[in-house]
């Protein structure tokens, strides 16, 4: 009955957490704590998290299959430079250890928060401009090293930065945050598999979650308003980052 028990809790987990992370790209906020209260230790605690999130990648991907067609060359463009970044960051995590990145994590969840609501400020009626290729290449290379370094709560500071840098509906740059991730994350499962003590088991008892969580994401985003969304994503950025700053200080 324990182990039931222990499976049915991760398959909830799960699916808030993939909740989370396909329509906000904050899967970390619910999975990562669950994890951890399991009796994980915080870095092999991570890289389960991270291999576990596979799974909603599959789920959300096939989801978003209508918006991803729309915006191949995008989609392809940002995943490369992001995916780039992210074996640059896998290879700097066989070097320095996650936790001395930990202190960080905080100040980026917020300024994602910071871009959302910036975002949001702007004014509608004037039709916004791509930024310069270069531009956006570079910062979707940072946030792959991010990826594949920590990872926690990535996809909401590759929203944040889609969110400004693609003139595209918000449906379809979120599809396109939850691809990145997807790939990031199976690049970092691929490193882990071989450097990390990934628990695989509750991995795929939790993906179970994720898979669900992921699939109906990109669904409840079509069909909610855009604007009270990328709000509640960015209050929800801040709420996380004054929680990560309080665990970690």
């Amino acid at each position: 009955m324990h182990l039931f028990l222990t499976g049915l809790y991760l398959i909830i987990a799960g699916i808030a957490g993939g909740l989370l992370s396909s329509m906000a790209g904050m899967a970390s906020l619910v999975s990562y704590p669950v994890l951890l209260s399991l009796g994980l230790p915080p870095v092999s605690a991570n890289v389960t998290n991270t291999t576990a999130q596979i799974f909603t990648g599959i789920g959300s991907t096939v989801s978003s299959a209508k918006e991803l067609h729309h915006a191949r060359r995008a989609t392809v463009f940002d995943t490369a430079w992001a995916l780039v970044g992210s074996l640059c960051g896998c290879v700097l995590l066989l070097v320095a250890p996650a936790s001395s990145f930990e202190k960080v994590v905080p100040v980026l969840i917020a300024l994602a928060g910071v871009l959302m609501l910036y975002s949001l400020l702007s004014k509608p009626t004037v039709k916004k401009r791509q930024s310069h290729p270069v531009i956006k290449g570079i910062a979707l290379f940072l946030v792959g090293i991010y990826i594949g370094y920590f990872g926690a709560s990535a996809g909401v500071i590759t929203l944040a930065i889609l969110t400004l840098a693609e003139d595209l509906p918000f449906a379809t740059t979120n599809a396109i945050k939850n691809f990145i991730s997807f790939a990031g994350n199976g690049l970092a499962m691929i490193i882990y598999a071989f450097t990390a003590d990934v628990h695989w088991a509750i991995a795929l008892i939790m993906g179970v979650g994720f898979l669900i969580g992921g699939w109906l994401g990109p669904k409840a985003i079509r069909r909610l308003p855009v604007r009270p969304v990328r709000f509640v994503i960015a209050i929800a950025a801040f709420g996380l980052a004054i929680y990560l700053a309080i665990t970690t200080y």
